[in-house]
């Protein structure tokens, strides 16, 4: 019982999204044919800077999946399998791929392209490191909160991410795909955002 109710993040109870090794290097130019600045360093030595309390996992929540949880705290009213979310977006919400608070970050594929994982972004830690509160990422149903995710693509563009480990108090060794933020903002201007 307790597999099919944790199972929405994904057509299946597993974990999130993965993708093993590294992409091939994004260059761009940005307004007006200008290069991007140099990324920020990426740091995955210890704790985040600027961290004020360590993430936790709530324990006296009912399980939840990922799904669920981040429709009801960010107020973006998208349903079924977080691989879907990026596809239903467009049109209904601005997407980018530059984090903001309230914003939910889509990550895609875990061995294959049909799984998704989604997080909502609580806080800017600084150009590189958010922090999100998410349910279902240890495949166990559980929220967790204030845990701290980083942009480690080479572009400094957040189409790769890893995600702090709880449990072990250190970074994942895991890279992920991210297809970008989602913003409770309608197209028609309205907030949508709710309240923890």
């Amino acid at each position: 019982m307790l597999a099919a109710v944790v199972s929405a993040c994904a057509s299946s109870p597993v974990g999130a999204p993965i993708v093993n090794g590294r992409a091939a290097p994004v260059s761009y130019a940005g307004a007006r044919g200008q290069l991007r600045p140099p990324a920020p360093p990426i740091n995955l030595q210890g704790w985040p800077e600027g961290m004020q309390r360590a993430p936790e996992i709530i324990s006296n929540l009912p399980p939840s999946q990922c799904v669920p949880y981040a429709r009801n705290i960010s107020g973006v009213e998208i349903f079924g399998d977080a691989v879907t979310w990026w596809r239903q977006a467009e049109g209904r919400y601005p997407r980018s791929r530059t984090p903001a608070q309230g914003s939910v970050i889509v990550l895609r594929g875990w061995q294959d392209e049909t799984r998704g994982h989604v997080a909502v972004v609580t806080t800017l830690l600084s150009a590189r490191v958010v922090l999100v509160d998410h349910a279902n990422w240890m495949r166990h149903g559980e929220v967790s909160i204030g845990v701290p995710v980083i942009d480690v693509s080479e572009a400094n563009d957040w189409s790769q991410v890893r995600v702090w480990h709880v449990p072990g108090a250190h970074w994942g060794g895991r890279t992920y795909e991210a297809e970008g933020f989602i913003h409770p903002i309608g197209l028609d201007g309205s907030a949508r955002v709710a309240s923890r």
